[in-house]
């Protein structure tokens, strides 16, 4: 998120930091909260990112072949897992703030 900001106010000179703050803290907020409400988000050249809910379900351990439980949960998708990884470590994003 600093790097973002740093890159944002060195090719903007005319702005504030605490404006260039205040607006890129505004945008991720704004995505947090549409991912939060299951929208799917869409950034152009960039990316998309959404949420999906998956139900409880009884799954197989692989090694042993017994029967597990498997708990519902939300499943971030994003449509370039790259891009993901690369939004996470800038954001210093963690899926589980949100539970």
């Amino acid at each position: 998120r600093s790097e973002l900001i740093a890159k944002l106010a060195a090719k903007n000179p005319a702005l504030y930091h605490r404006d260039i703050e205040r607006l890129v803290a505004t945008i991720l907020d704004e995505i947090g909260s549409a991912l939060e409400r299951g929208d799917r988000v869409e950034l152009r050249g960039f990316g998309a990112f959404s949420v999906r809910h998956r139900e409880a379900r009884t799954g197989r351990n692989p090694r042993t072949g017994a029967s597990v439980e498997v708990a519902e949960k939300k499943a971030r998708r994003v449509a370039n897992k790259r891009v993901w990884r690369r939004l996470e470590r800038m954001l210093s994003f963690s899926h589980k703030s949100s539970e």
